[in-house]
């Protein structure tokens, strides 16, 4: 079965799907599964375009509406995760996964599927120590906080993949699991992305909890997006006795959607079941784990660990059994084809009729209302409505709670990383950050530039600026991690803000507010980063 994988499609459907028919005629390459590793950017309408996470100056159309409203429709089935730029209010609806479109089709915060015997897995979102352990408690209209918390990975996404003892064979993240880089060419990465070195050799450069399931899944495949720059990587992983077969793990980092010739690199063969169904299908184990762990929904900024093996809790193991998942497969009468059910749940965007003014409202989508319903699951958005309504939700979708947004729970509870919040209060250098660079507007005054048949150019918008924390395990590192989504939007460094926003938390913290040197910092910097994208927009 070939398989082809993209990079951050940033909305441009129309683009991706014509280079995979470009391929087909002068290649004679047919894929017969398109994977997207985020930054998919499901964007229906306006509203839409209000939730994305990105200055008002990049958030345009582009042309996932016209595969929403059946205008087009997908040529190849497509399964994708989020990242840190797309239409979370519209990806909310679906958080166990679901259609956003005929054949397309969205893993959730975390998921996995089957097809034709292939197991595919994801997780959704970038990480953020500071909203970890915290529970899915946005909802739309967003305030600058949530806007940005909404896409963020969260433990118990985590916990849920770590029950899994099935082999997986593809997984997707969006950002890269940390340490990744020790296993490819670690200088041919760095000649190319000159400002990661101080990450790379500190070893903070991607996701800690995207490394911890890489270790504990060990699939075959593990693709991601995020940092626009193509890397290849082997893993091999150590065996837990010496009865266990050793694994590795191919590793395939993406940059943004490509040329044909480059995304002809990226159409893999991997191995399949012939008699298994040409439809996507849930998975039987993962049905049963999402059953085992539901009474863990959390929908409140609190935070708090999962359990685990430390003496503090009964129960740790919530893998599912073979009787459990016996009992998927009969409840589903060992019929695995997820349904069809893909419905519209907000009026798609008219090029002819624009509604610059359309607010976002949080919408219940009918696929997870189907889904809780046959497997007994709650409806993560149903009970946040249900929060909302009683008042005992503490305004988690009220503005005037901001100050709150960064919370990290009670000090005395141990984090599952080594990481200490204590300097940050609710410091928050995603906003100043973009304010300063002039982007980040009013959420509910922002203006919308629709464009879908000249779209600008996504790729060098955000081209050698998606850089993740400078660390992770140190006192800055949720500061630091924000400029991973102040550089991907509003085009600098991530290093070099995670640099100046640590210096200001420190600073803040101290009680000096003088604190510009990092900011000239930031500007000095990047010149070096907006130099490298002139060279990009020229090749």
């Amino acid at each position: 079965m070939k398989v082809a994988v993209a990079g951050c499609c940033h909305g441009a459907l129309d683009k991706m799907y014509e280079t995979l028919e470009l391929l087909q005629r002068r290649h004679n390459v047919r894929p017969d599964l398109l994977l997207c590793c985020g930054d998919f950017q499901a964007v229906r309408n306006e509203a839409d375009l209000r939730c994305m996470a990105v200055p008002a100056k990049y958030r345009h159309m582009q042309t996932f509406y016209r595969y929403y409203s059946g205008e087009k429709k997908a040529p190849v089935l497509t399964v994708f995760i989020g990242g840190n730029h797309e239409a979370s209010n519209h990806l909310q609806e679906l958080p166990y996964g679901g259609w956003v479109a005929p054949n397309i089709y969205y893993l959730g915060y975390a998921g996995v599927v089957r097809f034709r015997g292939v197991r595919i897995g994801g997780i959704s979102g970038i990480f953020k120590s500071h909203d970890y352990r915290k529970g899915h408690f946005e909802c739309p209209p967003y305030n600058q906080q949530t806007i940005r918390s909404a896409y963020h990975v969260r433990n118990i996404e985590v916990f849920k993949l770590k029950q899994l003892k099935h082999p997986i064979d593809i997984f997707m993240s969006h950002d890269w699991p940390r340490s990744i880089y020790h296993y490819g060419n670690k200088k041919q990465l760095l000649k190319m992305k000159s400002f990661f070195r101080q990450e790379v050799e500190s070893n903070t450069l991607g996701s800690p909890a995207a490394s911890e399931l890489l270790q504990h899944l060990k699939p075959t495949y593990w693709f991601s997006a995020h940092l626009h720059v193509k890397f290849a990587a082997f893993m091999q992983h150590e065996t837990n006795s010496k009865e266990e077969l050793p694994k590795a793990t191919k590793f395939l980092a993406l940059d943004k959607c490509l040329p044909h010739r480059d995304f002809l690199q990226q159409i893999i063969d991997v191995e399949h079941d012939p008699n298994a169904s040409d439809s996507l299908e849930y998975d039987a184990e993962w049905i049963a784990v999402l059953k085992a762990t539901n009474t863990f929904v959390n929908v409140t900024q609190s935070s708090w660990n999962m359990p685990e093996k430390n003496g503090l809790h009964a129960k740790w193991d919530y893998s599912a059994t073979e009787e459990a998942i016996e009992e998927v497969l009969e409840e589903l009468n060992h019929d695995l084809k997820i349904p069809c059910n893909f419905t519209l749940t907000a009026a798609c965007y008219d090029p002819n009729k624009p509604q610059k003014n359309m607010e976002p409202v949080h919408t219940i989508n009918p696929q997870t209302t189907e889904f809780c319903a046959q497997f007994g699951l709650t409806d993560i958005n149903d009970r946040i409505q249900q929060a909302k309504e009683e008042g005992s939700g503490r305004g988690e979708c009220e503005e005037d709670e901001e100050e709150e947004m960064d919370s990290t729970g009670s000090a005395e509870e141990p984090s599952e990383y080594n990481t200490d919040n204590s300097g940050l209060s609710s410091f928050n250098p995603d906003e100043i950050m973009l304010d300063e660079e002039g982007g980040d507007e009013d959420l509910s005054t922002c203006s919308v530039d629709p464009s879908p048949d000249h779209p600008p150019e996504f790729s060098t918008s955000f081209s050698d600026i998606r850089i993740m924390p400078d660390s992770m395990a140190v006192s800055s590192d949720d500061a630091t991690d924000s400029n991973n989504e102040e550089l991907e939007k509003s085009g600098g460094s991530k290093q070099v803000e995670e640099k100046s926003s640590t210096e200001r938390s420190l600073k803040r913290v101290g009680g000096d507010e003088n604190g510009n040197s990092g900011i000239k910092k930031i500007k000095r910097r990047n010149q070096a980063i907006y130099a490298a994208e002139d060279e990009d927009k020229t090749d």
